[in-house]
């Protein structure tokens, strides 16, 4: 190709090679920083206790290490709790950071999407917004709603025991509460409810598997208590219990929470809740 040009006159050559340069220039060049994010698709429902989430990540694929920015971005009504992610990136290495994605009560169901940003590079993630949990009869009026613990282990979520996951198995790494003050009871354990409902069964999961039964790790002596008028009323008591699920049934009440108050543990260590549910039958 080199000896062809030298044939070609010099003022189409001079022309020849801008129209080259300017290919050039305006070929895109590949971003160095790849942008990821897991899951690659998310759903979320508009109750407090059941939020979503992400990890994203960012890898510079780069000749030499950088600091760099991440953007995030969602329209309504998604909500992020962090809408910026900087850090220093070392060639090859990804680093990476969970994403909280919420939405209120009163969110549309529909597709939406998550956008992040960072140099020349972008990923979407789409977002799918879920209709409310029906709350009827027979089902669980506590699921998804916003928890108050007395305290919680740091490593814990005080939603741990509103997230549908019963399985005792799932204990400190994906669901459950424990309290945070060995040793010191009572220790409490408080769902809100949006409204009213009438509450006349409450199911205490405690822990229980085969690694930490409920015989020695179970929460053995528990008030279960209605929020009633604005006030807690004991519904039911439950002494001596080495159960990993424990029924508690009385007369119903009109009712806008439900608490239990731990007053020991087989352990007499801590309070451990997998999940706590009430039901209005």
């Amino acid at each position: 190709m080199q000896r062809r040009h030298l044939a070609v006159a010099a003022g189409a050559a001079v022309v020849l090679g801008v129209a080259l340069a300017s290919a050039a220039q305006s070929t895109p060049a590949t971003p160095a920083l790849q942008l990821t994010a897991t899951p690659a698709q998310i759903q979320v429902v508009g109750l407090p206790c059941l939020p979503s989430a992400l990890t994203v990540g960012m890898t510079n694929n780069g000749k030499g290490p950088v600091y760099a920015d991440m953007e995030l971005s969602a329209p309504r009504p998604l909500s992020l709790d962090r809408r910026v992610f900087s850090s220093w990136l070392p060639v090859g290495q990804p680093v990476s950071v969970r994403v909280g994605v919420t939405v209120p009560r009163s969110a549309r169901p529909g597709h939406y999407t998550v956008d992040l940003f960072s140099d020349r590079a972008h990923l979407p993630v789409p977002v799918d917004v879920l209709p409310l949990p029906p709350k009827g009869p027979g089902d669980n009026l506590l699921l998804g709603e916003q928890a108050t613990p007395s305290s919680t282990n740091g490593s814990f979520s005080p939603c741990g025991a509103v997230d549908g996951d019963a399985n005792g198995d799932h204990w400190s790494t994906t669901t459950g509460w424990n309290d945070g003050t060995k040793s010191a009871f009572p220790d409490t354990y408080a769902v809100t409810l949006p409204a009213a409902a009438a509450v006349s069964r409450v199911v205490t999961d405690t822990l229980d598997s085969t690694k930490y039964p409920a015989a020695k790790y179970g929460l053995r002596d528990f008030d279960i208590q209605a929020h009633i008028a604005g006030a807690w009323t004991t519904v039911a008591s439950v002494r001596g219990n080495t159960s990993g699920a424990v029924t508690s049934t009385f007369p119903a009440v009109q009712a806008d929470g439900v608490r239990v108050v731990a007053l020991d543990s087989n352990d007499h260590a801590y309070s451990r809740i997998v999940e706590l549910e009430a039901f209005s039958s």
